[in-house]
């Protein structure tokens, strides 16, 4: 009988660790719920910016990105359509790149100016100069998305996680994360999904 017992229990703890369940550690960033801090960055035409300076804004995708990242520049046309549509509804993008120019030369500021060109970049790229605003949010992969809610409270984490759910063909994306979560952020609905795992280069 001890022995079925022991068979039994290690099934159980066999099993269980064959599930890998991603959850964040403590004090690893913001959660959904949280209040976002603003921040006041250098933006690729030499100005500063920061949330607070988008008087009209009704939320803000905050999104980490960069020059270098195959995932970054898979995403971007998706970025720059995600500004357009969003923008006018007052949802901006703002870009921040978080990486360090001295672990990744091609994502200096320089190098962030001449891309937000090529690009034709609509909305701010940002320098997280001394890396201190993306641990704060708790991103890890380039890109990872933050949608932020204006509320009077202040800037409300809405959701946190990828763009949608195919990096490398936009025409077999199933599922928008994105577009599903600004849109029922903006018609008063319950977001369905409001954490993805981020899918991206790590932060350099």
């Amino acid at each position: 009988m001890k022995t079925i017992r022991i068979f039994l229990l290690l099934t159980v703890v066999l099993a269980m660790s064959s599930f890998s369940v991603d959850i964040p550690a403590d004090d690893e960033g913001y959660r959904i719920g949280d209040l976002a801090e603003d921040f006041n960055l250098k933006n690729v035409d030499g100005k500063m910016v920061s949330l607070a300076d988008y008087k009209d804004a009704r939320g803000y995708l905050v999104i980490f990105t960069c020059n270098t990242c195959p995932y970054a520049q898979a995403y971007e046309d998706r970025i720059i359509a995600l500004d357009k549509k969003y923008k006018k509804k007052g949802v901006p993008v703002i870009a921040i790149n978080p990486n360090s120019p001295e672990k990744s030369p091609k994502d200096s500021f320089e190098d962030m100016q001449v891309r937000a060109t090529e690009k034709g970049f609509s909305f701010p790229y940002l320098l997280d100069e001394g890396q201190e605003i993306y641990p704060k949010y708790g991103a890890t992969r380039t890109p990872h998305v933050f949608l932020l809610e204006k509320k009077d409270k202040g800037n409300e984490v809405r959701y946190i996680g990828a763009i949608d759910d195919n990096y490398q063909d936009e025409t077999s994306v199933e599922t928008r994360y994105v577009e599903d979560a600004v849109d029922a952020m903006l018609g008063g609905e319950e977001i369905r999904i409001t954490t993805t795992k981020a899918i991206g280069c790590s932060i350099k």
